[in-house]
């Protein structure tokens, strides 16, 4: 077999159908660049989900009266909810914290955010009990059980708010992956369609070659390598868009929550990682869909 030869024809096929050529390696970048997506969101939750389940506190928040007469926690109702906590099956530790401490753990969280540390006035602030447990998915607990108290202003679930974000960023994942799965659905129909109208523009010159004895498999490889090719570009396309979509978008968008480590950063090294991946599925569709396509619809 001649390697010449059949890179010559690869080349001359993707040129011949420059249209759909194009076609295919756009909605083959757009349809990687969803699923890489989809896979960095997935990431994303993952460590997320590691780092904050381990510092998940159920915040009992106090009233008022307490909050300004008694820092310490050392008189009647806050002395005896700290004890009924303390006491509680599965809390690990118990943490009280007076409003002029809740004020300063506040500014500190908002530091990247001055204009909205100096609006808030201690004031602002209740009094709280910080109280992590041993199990972060049994915080009902605490919430049923001093919801209502004497002194309790309110139970603050952090898991709620926690649920409530990871809901929004798998539905973020979902639609991804969903949109990803449509857009490979359109490039596998380009890729067919490019390769019947390619090996149809060449039936002639194949037509001569089977004649003088070459293989089937021989006059199948172009069509294969075009569809290969015109995939491996589409790969890399979805993996600039990617990295634009990094430096552009997020770094501009979340810059400030990637700096408060609120949400972890999607960096260039798990854009790198993801890389190999991209090509290897976009190697692997434009083959297997190109061997179907010609096996079934195209006789060489």
């Amino acid at each position: 077999m001649r390697t010449s030869f059949v890179f010559s024809e690869v080349v001359t096929g993707l040129r011949r159908n420059v249209t759909m050529t194009i076609a295919m390696i756009l909605t083959t970048a757009i349809s990687l660049f969803l699923l890489g997506v989809g896979l960095l969101v997935v990431n994303m939750v993952g460590k997320m989900q590691d780092d904050y389940l381990g510092k998940l506190e159920v915040a009992v928040m106090l009233t008022n009266d307490i909050s300004v007469n008694d820092k310490d926690c050392t008189q009647q109702p806050c002395s005896s909810l700290r004890s009924q906590l303390e006491t509680t099956s599965g809390v690990e530790t118990v943490v009280y914290e007076n409003r002029d401490k809740g004020f300063e753990r506040f500014k500190k969280v908002f530091e990247s955010q001055p204009e909205l540390a100096k609006l808030a006035r201690p004031e602002a602030i209740p009094a709280m009990f910080r109280v992590k447990l041993e199990d972060a998915e049994r915080s009902d607990v605490i919430v049923q059980a001093f919801t209502g108290k004497a002194g309790v202003k309110k139970v603050d679930d952090q898991r709620e708010d926690l649920d409530r974000l990871f809901g929004f960023l798998n539905g973020v994942r979902d639609a991804a992956l969903a949109l990803a799965l449509l857009q490979a659905f359109a490039a596998l129909m380009l890729i067919s369609n490019t390769i019947q109208v390619s090996a149809f523009t060449r039936r002639t010159e194949v037509g001569i070659m089977r004649l003088v004895g070459a293989t089937r498999w021989y006059t199948q490889l172009p069509f294969l390598i075009e569809a290969v090719v015109a995939g491996v570009i589409g790969a890399v396309a979805s993996i600039g868009l990617l990295v634009v979509t990094k430096l552009f978008l997020l770094n501009r968008v979340l810059g400030e929550l990637f700096q408060a480590n609120i949400i972890p950063e999607v960096s260039m090294v798990e854009i790198l990682f993801l890389s190999p991946i991209l090509v290897g599925v976009a190697i692997a569709i434009s083959a297997l869909t190109g061997y179907v396509t010609l096996r079934l619809y195209v006789r060489l």
